[in-house]
Protein backbone atom coordinates (compact mmCIF):
# COMPACT_ATOMS: atom_id res chain seq x y z
CA UNK A 1 0.00 0.00 0.00
CA UNK A 2 1.56 3.48 -1.20
CA UNK A 3 1.33 6.33 1.88
CA UNK A 4 -0.21 9.30 -0.14
CA UNK A 5 1.19 11.99 -1.31
CA UNK A 6 5.10 10.90 -2.52
CA UNK A 7 6.53 11.34 -5.34
CA UNK A 8 6.96 8.57 -8.15
CA UNK A 9 8.76 8.32 -11.03
CA UNK A 10 7.51 6.94 -14.42
CA UNK A 11 8.52 3.04 -14.42
CA UNK A 12 10.94 2.13 -17.32
CA UNK A 13 10.99 -1.29 -18.87
CA UNK A 14 13.42 -3.46 -18.48
CA UNK A 15 14.83 -5.88 -20.68
CA UNK A 16 14.73 -9.78 -20.76
CA UNK A 17 16.92 -10.96 -17.65
CA UNK A 18 19.33 -13.42 -18.09
CA UNK A 19 18.07 -16.57 -15.92
CA UNK A 20 19.53 -19.68 -17.80
CA UNK A 21 21.34 -21.67 -15.41
CA UNK A 22 24.21 -22.22 -17.40
CA UNK A 23 27.92 -21.39 -18.52
CA UNK A 24 30.46 -21.42 -15.62
CA UNK A 25 28.23 -24.18 -13.23
CA UNK A 26 28.36 -26.72 -15.82
CA UNK A 27 32.23 -26.64 -16.38
CA UNK A 28 33.49 -29.89 -14.97
CA UNK A 29 36.05 -28.85 -11.93
CA UNK A 30 36.71 -32.16 -9.85
CA UNK A 31 40.11 -31.69 -8.73
CA UNK A 32 40.73 -30.85 -5.15
CA UNK A 33 42.46 -27.68 -4.64
CA UNK A 34 45.48 -26.92 -3.47
CA UNK A 35 46.59 -24.29 -0.77
CA UNK A 36 48.04 -21.17 -2.26
CA UNK A 37 49.76 -18.08 -0.89
CA UNK A 38 47.22 -15.42 1.28
CA UNK A 39 46.74 -12.46 -1.45
CA UNK A 40 47.17 -9.05 0.17
CA UNK A 41 43.79 -8.67 1.41
CA UNK A 42 43.90 -5.09 1.38
CA UNK A 43 44.67 -4.79 -2.50
CA UNK A 44 41.97 -7.50 -3.15
CA UNK A 45 39.39 -5.90 -1.28
CA UNK A 46 40.06 -2.79 -2.68
CA UNK A 47 39.64 -3.81 -6.08
CA UNK A 48 36.48 -6.02 -5.55
CA UNK A 49 34.83 -3.46 -3.47
CA UNK A 50 34.09 -1.40 -6.73
CA UNK A 51 31.10 -1.71 -8.45
CA UNK A 52 31.78 -3.78 -12.00
CA UNK A 53 30.35 -1.53 -14.81
CA UNK A 54 30.63 -3.19 -18.20
CA UNK A 55 28.43 -3.91 -21.04
CA UNK A 56 26.96 -7.39 -22.00
CA UNK A 57 28.09 -8.89 -25.72
CA UNK A 58 25.03 -6.68 -27.67
CA UNK A 59 26.81 -3.66 -25.90
CA UNK A 60 24.48 -3.46 -22.97
CA UNK A 61 25.53 -1.59 -20.08
CA UNK A 62 25.83 -3.37 -16.73
CA UNK A 63 26.43 -2.78 -12.99
CA UNK A 64 26.84 -5.19 -9.95
CA UNK A 65 23.78 -5.93 -7.93
CA UNK A 66 23.07 -8.10 -4.70
CA UNK A 67 20.70 -11.00 -5.88
CA UNK A 68 21.17 -12.61 -1.98
CA UNK A 69 22.36 -11.72 1.12
CA UNK A 70 22.11 -12.95 5.02
CA UNK A 71 22.92 -10.53 7.65
CA UNK A 72 26.56 -11.41 9.25
CA UNK A 73 26.74 -11.95 13.17
CA UNK A 74 28.50 -13.79 15.63
CA UNK A 75 28.55 -17.34 15.89
CA UNK A 76 30.75 -19.98 18.39
CA UNK A 77 34.41 -21.01 17.55
CA UNK A 78 34.02 -22.77 14.82
CA UNK A 79 37.09 -25.67 13.92
CA UNK A 80 40.03 -24.57 12.12
CA UNK A 81 40.49 -27.23 9.55
CA UNK A 82 36.57 -27.27 8.09
CA UNK A 83 34.81 -27.59 5.31
CA UNK A 84 31.23 -25.85 4.29
CA UNK A 85 29.09 -26.15 1.97
CA UNK A 86 26.22 -23.67 2.06
CA UNK A 87 23.50 -23.18 -0.18
CA UNK A 88 21.33 -20.37 -0.80
CA UNK A 89 18.67 -19.30 -3.50
CA UNK A 90 19.30 -16.52 -5.50
CA UNK A 91 16.86 -13.96 -6.74
CA UNK A 92 17.81 -11.76 -9.92
CA UNK A 93 19.97 -13.82 -12.42
CA UNK A 94 23.07 -12.58 -14.11
CA UNK A 95 26.68 -12.97 -15.02
CA UNK A 96 30.24 -12.61 -13.31
CA UNK A 97 29.10 -13.69 -10.06
CA UNK A 98 30.73 -12.53 -6.91
CA UNK A 99 30.46 -13.79 -3.25
CA UNK A 100 31.31 -11.97 -0.59
CA UNK A 101 33.22 -13.27 2.69
CA UNK A 102 32.96 -11.72 6.25
CA UNK A 103 35.23 -12.33 9.50
CA UNK A 104 33.15 -8.94 10.74
CA UNK A 105 33.00 -10.89 14.29
CA UNK A 106 35.98 -12.84 14.15
CA UNK A 107 39.10 -11.64 16.43
CA UNK A 108 41.95 -13.48 14.14
CA UNK A 109 42.68 -13.42 10.38
CA UNK A 110 40.72 -16.23 8.95
CA UNK A 111 42.08 -18.21 5.64
CA UNK A 112 39.49 -19.45 3.13
CA UNK A 113 42.11 -21.90 1.72
CA UNK A 114 39.93 -23.03 -1.12
CA UNK A 115 35.87 -21.99 -2.08
CA UNK A 116 34.22 -23.42 -5.21
CA UNK A 117 30.43 -22.32 -6.83
CA UNK A 118 27.99 -25.36 -8.58
CA UNK A 119 24.51 -25.97 -8.71
CA UNK A 120 22.71 -28.14 -5.82
CA UNK A 121 20.74 -31.35 -7.54
CA UNK A 122 20.05 -32.65 -3.79
CA UNK A 123 21.08 -31.92 -0.33
CA UNK A 124 25.06 -31.68 -0.20
CA UNK A 125 24.83 -32.84 -4.17
CA UNK A 126 25.93 -31.17 -6.78
CA UNK A 127 24.32 -31.60 -10.26
CA UNK A 128 27.33 -33.14 -12.26
CA UNK A 129 30.04 -30.82 -13.81
CA UNK A 130 28.98 -27.73 -12.02
CA UNK A 131 31.35 -26.91 -9.37
CA UNK A 132 33.99 -24.59 -10.43
CA UNK A 133 36.90 -22.63 -8.47
CA UNK A 134 36.32 -19.06 -7.38
CA UNK A 135 39.51 -16.79 -6.63
CA UNK A 136 40.42 -13.62 -4.95
CA UNK A 137 42.48 -11.49 -6.60
CA UNK A 138 43.44 -14.23 -8.99
CA UNK A 139 44.66 -16.72 -6.43
CA UNK A 140 42.88 -19.47 -5.13
CA UNK A 141 43.64 -18.66 -0.88
CA UNK A 142 42.93 -15.58 0.71
CA UNK A 143 43.34 -14.59 3.93
CA UNK A 144 40.74 -12.03 5.78
CA UNK A 145 41.57 -10.15 9.10
CA UNK A 146 39.56 -9.64 11.62
CA UNK A 147 36.82 -7.12 11.29
CA UNK A 148 36.68 -7.55 6.99
CA UNK A 149 35.21 -9.06 4.53
CA UNK A 150 36.69 -9.71 1.26
CA UNK A 151 34.93 -10.12 -2.54
CA UNK A 152 35.54 -12.97 -4.95
CA UNK A 153 36.58 -12.36 -8.73
CA UNK A 154 33.18 -12.13 -11.29
CA UNK A 155 33.09 -15.93 -12.19
CA UNK A 156 32.35 -15.62 -15.90
CA UNK A 157 28.82 -16.93 -17.88
CA UNK A 158 25.74 -16.77 -15.97
CA UNK A 159 23.43 -17.34 -12.95
CA UNK A 160 20.04 -18.01 -13.08
CA UNK A 161 17.57 -16.69 -10.94
CA UNK A 162 15.91 -18.38 -8.30
CA UNK A 163 18.12 -20.90 -8.48
CA UNK A 164 20.30 -22.87 -5.30
CA UNK A 165 23.64 -22.04 -5.31
CA UNK A 166 26.23 -24.06 -3.39
CA UNK A 167 29.12 -22.34 -2.46
CA UNK A 168 32.05 -24.56 -1.03
CA UNK A 169 34.45 -23.46 1.36
CA UNK A 170 37.46 -24.95 3.21
CA UNK A 171 38.31 -22.91 5.91
CA UNK A 172 41.68 -22.86 7.87
CA UNK A 173 43.12 -21.31 10.92
CA UNK A 174 40.20 -19.92 12.16
CA UNK A 175 40.46 -18.56 15.98
CA UNK A 176 37.38 -17.78 17.84
CA UNK A 177 34.52 -16.40 17.02
CA UNK A 178 32.96 -17.07 13.60
CA UNK A 179 31.16 -14.59 11.81
CA UNK A 180 27.76 -16.45 10.25
CA UNK A 181 24.17 -16.43 10.34
CA UNK A 182 22.33 -18.32 12.95
CA UNK A 183 19.24 -19.29 11.67
CA UNK A 184 19.26 -20.30 7.73
CA UNK A 185 16.03 -21.76 7.62
CA UNK A 186 18.43 -23.93 5.35
CA UNK A 187 19.94 -27.57 5.98
CA UNK A 188 23.92 -26.71 4.72
CA UNK A 189 26.57 -29.27 5.85
CA UNK A 190 30.14 -29.15 6.79
CA UNK A 191 32.64 -31.91 6.55
CA UNK A 192 36.50 -32.36 8.39
CA UNK A 193 39.74 -31.57 6.05
CA UNK A 194 39.21 -30.16 2.53
CA UNK A 195 35.58 -31.35 0.36
CA UNK A 196 34.90 -27.65 -1.35
CA UNK A 197 36.02 -29.24 -4.92
CA UNK A 198 34.01 -33.12 -4.94
CA UNK A 199 30.38 -33.19 -5.94
CA UNK A 200 29.67 -36.12 -4.27
CA UNK A 201 27.33 -35.74 -1.08
CA UNK A 202 29.01 -38.91 0.52
CA UNK A 203 31.79 -36.97 2.97
CA UNK A 204 29.40 -34.02 3.82
CA UNK A 205 27.67 -36.02 6.48
CA UNK A 206 27.45 -32.85 9.39
CA UNK A 207 24.22 -31.47 8.79
CA UNK A 208 23.79 -27.67 9.93
CA UNK A 209 21.46 -25.12 9.96
CA UNK A 210 23.37 -21.66 10.01
CA UNK A 211 25.28 -20.19 7.06
CA UNK A 212 28.91 -19.04 8.01
CA UNK A 213 31.32 -16.66 6.51
CA UNK A 214 29.40 -16.31 3.64
CA UNK A 215 27.01 -12.91 3.09
CA UNK A 216 26.50 -11.93 -0.38
CA UNK A 217 25.98 -13.07 -3.29
CA UNK A 218 26.29 -10.11 -6.30
CA UNK A 219 25.90 -10.56 -10.26
CA UNK A 220 25.97 -8.55 -13.04
CA UNK A 221 22.57 -7.43 -14.37
CA UNK A 222 21.67 -5.06 -16.77
CA UNK A 223 21.91 -1.18 -15.65
CA UNK A 224 18.38 -0.70 -15.38
CA UNK A 225 17.87 -3.18 -13.02
CA UNK A 226 18.34 -2.83 -9.10
CA UNK A 227 17.76 -4.79 -5.52
CA UNK A 228 15.85 -3.88 -2.29
CA UNK A 229 17.00 -5.41 1.25
CA UNK A 230 14.55 -6.55 3.04
CA UNK A 231 16.00 -5.20 6.79
CA UNK A 232 14.08 -6.71 9.55
CA UNK A 233 14.14 -9.20 12.40
CA UNK A 234 12.76 -12.65 12.70
CA UNK A 235 10.07 -12.86 10.50
CA UNK A 236 11.93 -11.67 8.00
CA UNK A 237 14.28 -14.01 8.80
CA UNK A 238 11.43 -16.76 8.19
CA UNK A 239 10.70 -18.46 11.82
CA UNK A 240 7.95 -20.50 11.47
CA UNK A 241 8.01 -20.91 7.38
CA UNK A 242 9.03 -24.73 5.85
CA UNK A 243 12.95 -25.18 6.26
CA UNK A 244 14.29 -25.76 2.57
CA UNK A 245 11.68 -24.27 0.83
CA UNK A 246 12.15 -20.82 0.42
CA UNK A 247 8.90 -19.47 2.32
CA UNK A 248 10.18 -16.70 3.91
CA UNK A 249 8.28 -13.69 2.81
CA UNK A 250 11.37 -12.03 0.83
CA UNK A 251 11.39 -15.27 -0.90
CA UNK A 252 7.66 -15.02 -2.40
CA UNK A 253 8.36 -11.57 -3.09
CA UNK A 254 11.23 -12.09 -5.06
CA UNK A 255 9.33 -14.93 -7.33
CA UNK A 256 6.79 -11.75 -7.85
CA UNK A 257 9.36 -9.50 -8.96
CA UNK A 258 10.38 -12.01 -11.43
CA UNK A 259 7.54 -12.16 -13.06
CA UNK A 260 6.32 -8.68 -12.97
CA UNK A 261 6.91 -6.47 -15.97
CA UNK A 262 7.63 -2.45 -15.76
CA UNK A 263 9.19 -3.24 -12.70
CA UNK A 264 13.22 -2.35 -12.52
CA UNK A 265 13.31 -4.07 -8.70
CA UNK A 266 14.12 -7.57 -9.41
CA UNK A 267 16.72 -8.37 -6.64
CA UNK A 268 16.01 -9.52 -3.28
CA UNK A 269 18.88 -9.42 0.10
CA UNK A 270 17.20 -11.01 2.90
CA UNK A 271 18.81 -9.22 6.17
CA UNK A 272 16.67 -10.06 8.72
CA UNK A 273 17.96 -11.69 12.01
CA UNK A 274 15.76 -13.44 14.28
CA UNK A 275 15.58 -11.90 17.32
CA UNK A 276 17.02 -8.10 16.47
CA UNK A 277 15.82 -4.21 17.63
CA UNK A 278 15.51 -1.25 15.89
CA UNK A 279 17.60 0.54 19.16
CA UNK A 280 19.56 -1.55 20.93
CA UNK A 281 22.26 -4.74 20.14
CA UNK A 282 21.16 -8.32 21.55
CA UNK A 283 20.53 -10.83 18.86
CA UNK A 284 22.98 -9.57 16.27
CA UNK A 285 23.89 -5.74 16.20
CA UNK A 286 20.52 -3.06 16.52
CA UNK A 287 19.35 -2.35 12.95
CA UNK A 288 20.83 1.24 13.22
CA UNK A 289 24.51 -0.05 13.65
CA UNK A 290 24.15 -3.18 11.08
CA UNK A 291 22.48 -0.59 8.44
CA UNK A 292 25.82 0.31 6.51
CA UNK A 293 27.35 -3.42 6.34
CA UNK A 294 23.79 -4.79 5.57
CA UNK A 295 22.11 -2.55 3.80
CA UNK A 296 24.25 0.54 2.13
CA UNK A 297 27.30 -1.21 1.14
CA UNK A 298 25.88 -3.78 -1.02
CA UNK A 299 25.66 -3.35 -4.56
CA UNK A 300 22.70 -1.99 -6.74
CA UNK A 301 20.74 -1.34 -4.18
CA UNK A 302 18.07 1.06 -4.82
CA UNK A 303 15.63 0.34 -2.32
CA UNK A 304 15.19 -0.59 1.97
CA UNK A 305 12.16 -2.28 3.17
CA UNK A 306 12.23 -1.45 6.91
CA UNK A 307 10.15 -4.08 8.46
CA UNK A 308 11.05 -4.09 12.30
CA UNK A 309 10.55 -2.94 15.65
CA UNK A 310 8.72 -5.88 17.44
CA UNK A 311 11.31 -7.01 19.32
CA UNK A 312 12.51 -3.81 20.79
CA UNK A 313 8.38 -3.27 21.93
CA UNK A 314 7.59 -6.51 23.43
CA UNK A 315 10.89 -6.37 25.46
CA UNK A 316 9.42 -3.87 28.05
CA UNK A 317 12.51 -1.93 28.26
CA UNK A 318 10.89 0.84 28.46
CA UNK A 319 10.63 1.81 24.81
CA UNK A 320 8.72 4.67 24.01
CA UNK A 321 6.68 5.44 20.85
CA UNK A 322 9.00 8.44 20.41
CA UNK A 323 12.06 6.49 21.06
CA UNK A 324 11.11 4.13 18.33
CA UNK A 325 10.30 7.33 15.81
CA UNK A 326 13.76 8.26 16.29
CA UNK A 327 15.12 5.10 15.33
CA UNK A 328 13.19 4.58 12.43
CA UNK A 329 13.81 8.08 11.18
CA UNK A 330 17.82 7.76 11.72
CA UNK A 331 17.51 4.71 9.69
CA UNK A 332 15.33 6.76 7.16
CA UNK A 333 17.35 9.69 6.94
CA UNK A 334 20.61 7.81 6.08
CA UNK A 335 18.98 5.41 3.45
CA UNK A 336 17.72 8.66 1.37
CA UNK A 337 21.25 10.34 1.93
CA UNK A 338 22.34 6.92 0.09
CA UNK A 339 20.19 7.83 -2.51
CA UNK A 340 17.84 4.85 -1.38
CA UNK A 341 13.92 4.88 -1.47
CA UNK A 342 12.65 3.65 1.99
CA UNK A 343 9.47 1.14 2.07
CA UNK A 344 8.06 0.80 5.45
CA UNK A 345 6.16 -1.69 7.11
CA UNK A 346 3.52 -1.91 10.48
CA UNK A 347 4.20 -3.63 12.61
CA UNK A 348 2.05 -7.15 13.20
CA UNK A 349 0.35 -7.71 15.74
CA UNK A 350 0.88 -10.77 18.75
CA UNK A 351 -1.46 -11.03 21.00
CA UNK A 352 -1.49 -14.55 22.69
CA UNK A 353 2.76 -14.24 22.45
CA UNK A 354 3.50 -14.38 26.01
CA UNK A 355 5.50 -10.58 26.55
CA UNK A 356 1.93 -9.33 25.10
CA UNK A 357 0.12 -6.89 27.10
CA UNK A 358 -1.92 -3.67 26.75
CA UNK A 359 1.21 -1.16 27.10
CA UNK A 360 3.23 -2.84 24.63
CA UNK A 361 0.28 -2.91 22.69
CA UNK A 362 -0.42 1.02 23.02
CA UNK A 363 3.67 1.16 21.49
CA UNK A 364 2.38 -0.58 18.55
CA UNK A 365 -0.26 1.14 17.96
CA UNK A 366 1.15 4.70 18.73
CA UNK A 367 4.78 3.07 16.13
CA UNK A 368 1.82 2.07 13.33
CA UNK A 369 0.32 5.39 13.74
CA UNK A 370 3.45 6.80 12.94
CA UNK A 371 4.01 4.43 10.19
CA UNK A 372 1.38 5.04 8.03
CA UNK A 373 0.45 9.31 8.41
CA UNK A 374 3.98 10.60 8.75
CA UNK A 375 5.03 10.50 5.22
CA UNK A 376 8.69 9.89 6.25
CA UNK A 377 9.30 6.46 4.09
CA UNK A 378 8.53 6.89 0.29
CA UNK A 379 5.98 4.20 0.81
CA UNK A 380 3.88 2.06 3.01
CA UNK A 381 2.82 -1.57 3.66
CA UNK A 382 0.47 -2.24 6.36
CA UNK A 383 1.53 -6.13 7.02
CA UNK A 384 -0.86 -5.11 10.40
CA UNK A 385 -4.04 -4.93 8.52
CA UNK A 386 -3.38 -7.67 6.01
CA UNK A 387 -2.08 -10.51 8.80
CA UNK A 388 -4.39 -9.19 11.46
CA UNK A 389 -7.56 -10.97 12.66
CA UNK A 390 -10.77 -9.08 12.06
CA UNK A 391 -12.61 -10.20 14.81
CA UNK A 392 -9.80 -9.54 17.27
CA UNK A 393 -7.50 -6.90 15.77
CA UNK A 394 -4.81 -7.41 18.32
CA UNK A 395 -3.87 -10.78 17.73
CA UNK A 396 -2.49 -12.21 14.26
CA UNK A 397 -5.22 -14.13 11.92
CA UNK A 398 -5.54 -17.79 12.90
CA UNK A 399 -4.69 -19.74 9.50
CA UNK A 400 -1.84 -17.12 9.20
CA UNK A 401 -0.60 -17.67 12.71
CA UNK A 402 2.85 -19.88 12.84
CA UNK A 403 1.79 -21.89 16.51
CA UNK A 404 3.46 -19.07 18.40
CA UNK A 405 0.78 -15.60 17.81
CA UNK A 406 3.79 -13.92 16.82
CA UNK A 407 5.26 -15.16 13.65
CA UNK A 408 3.46 -16.11 10.48
CA UNK A 409 3.30 -19.59 8.77
CA UNK A 410 3.70 -20.33 5.13
CA UNK A 411 0.07 -19.07 3.85
CA UNK A 412 0.93 -15.46 6.38
CA UNK A 413 4.23 -15.13 4.33
CA UNK A 414 2.82 -15.59 0.99
CA UNK A 415 0.06 -12.97 1.76
CA UNK A 416 2.76 -10.50 3.34
CA UNK A 417 4.30 -10.56 -0.09
CA UNK A 418 1.20 -10.21 -2.07
CA UNK A 419 0.17 -6.91 -0.13
CA UNK A 420 3.64 -5.25 -1.58
CA UNK A 421 2.83 -2.73 -3.85
CA UNK A 422 5.90 -3.52 -6.23
CA UNK A 423 5.59 0.05 -7.93
CA UNK A 424 6.15 1.26 -4.42
CA UNK A 425 9.77 -0.20 -4.36
CA UNK A 426 10.46 2.25 -6.79
CA UNK A 427 10.73 5.92 -6.47
CA UNK A 428 12.10 9.01 -8.01
CA UNK A 429 15.31 9.50 -5.77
Amino acid sequence: MRAGGYRRAAVSAVGALIVAFCGPLTVSSTAQAQPQAPTDTAAAVAAAATSVTGQTAAGQSTHSVVTWGASADQQGAGPADRSYRLIVHTSVGGTGMRIRLSNAFGTAPVTFTSAYAGQQKQGAELVHGSNRELSFGGAGSVTVPAGQTVLSDPLPGKLAAQSNLVISLYVTGAQGPTTGHGMAMQTNYAAAGDHAAEEGAANWTDPMSSWYWLDAVSVEAPAAVSSVVTLGDSITDGWASTTDENRRWPDYLSQRLQTATGITVKGVANEGISGNKVLADGAGQAALNRLQRDVLSQPGVSTVFLFEGINDIKAHTGVTVADMIAGYQQIIDRAHAAGLCVVAATVMPFKGWSEYDAASEAVRQGVNDWIRNSGAADAVTDFDKVTRNPYDQQEILPFFDGGDHLHPNDKGMAAMADAVDLSALQCDR
